[in-house]
């Protein structure tokens, strides 16, 4: 019923006022196919959800609290919840613009027919995208849930942690989807998970950047998901700054251009 009710949305409200044009067809087309298979997108929460228990229950009880800014402590479990909120909206947005993606273009060849119609190529990096985008944001929404029930929260500032989900699904499912158009098969998926599993063990996530030597530090603040970790931890701590603001920039720039390669290469793949 609550797809139902999402598609209804799409059809009722004004392609302008939504932002992302005739794409909005696309997004109504994956929810109905979502109805059918909605346990495969809540499956992909599991892993953060168990991490944030595991760090609660075991972890947390043996690291007391971790330097944090103004030389305050932070107790360790509020500390690590809201990267894996940020890994969370990543994991979500990735999965969706890459596999599914992948095998819409190369096998089911879904694209091919929607190029019949009326939307173009940039319609479709959108519609994805835009829709890769929700997924994400609906993994950090309970994500953000089980924060609070947990009392990982700190702060009133964490009512913006869902917007920055947002902006963190953006950015890494327009880069994903760019990505998956240079795939030539499965195997080039372990590329994947080999961008994936290094950001989400050294950026920030479980120990602050000052435990790292210089070079990795610079490496690591170079990497997207720092920014996504930083500004979601700086909202639910407290500890908002100017620097924050740099964080979203970095995300909704690489969405932009994520989405800019996207379309240019959904264009060069099919219409040639």
């Amino acid at each position: 019923m609550s797809g139902e009710r999402a598609t209804l949305a799409l059809r009722v409200v004004p392609p302008a006022v939504l932002g992302f044009g005739r794409g909005r067809r696309l997004i109504e087309r994956n929810l109905l196919v979502a109805r059918r298979t909605w346990w495969v997108p809540l499956s992909g929460i599991a892993e953060p959800v168990f991490y944030l228990l595991s760090i609660g229950i075991g972890i947390g009880k043996l690291v007391t609290s971790i330097p944090g800014p103004h030389h305050s402590l932070i107790p360790y479990a509020p500390y690590v919840a809201p990267a894996l909120l940020a890994s969370s909206a990543m994991n979500g947005a990735v999965y969706e613009c890459t596999f599914n993606v992948y095998f819409k273009l190369k096998y089911a060849k879904i694209y091919d027919a929607v190029l019949a119609t009326p939307m173009g190529a940039a319609d479709v990096a959108r519609g994805e995208v835009v829709y890769a985008m929700l997924r994400g944001t609906a993994y950090a929404a309970i994500f953000v849930v089980m924060m609070a029930a947990l009392g990982d929260i700190r702060s009133a500032w964490a009512v913006f942690a869902l917007p920055a989900a947002v902006m963190i699904g953006l950015a890494f499912s327009a880069v994903g989807m760019a990505a998956t158009t240079y795939m030539r098969g499965w195997t080039d998926f372990d590329m994947v998970q080999l961008a994936l599993l290094p950001m989400f063990l050294f950026s920030t996530t479980f120990y602050p950047l000052s435990t790292y030597p210089r070079w990795l530090q610079v490496v690591v603040e170079l990497t997207p998901l720092y920014h996504g970790v930083s500004l979601t931890r700086s909202l639910t701590l407290g500890y908002v700054g100017v620097g924050d603001v740099g964080h979203a920039a970095y995300l909704v720039a690489m969405g932009a251009v994520g989405l800019a390669v996207a379309s240019r290469r959904i264009r060069t793949l099919l219409l040639r």
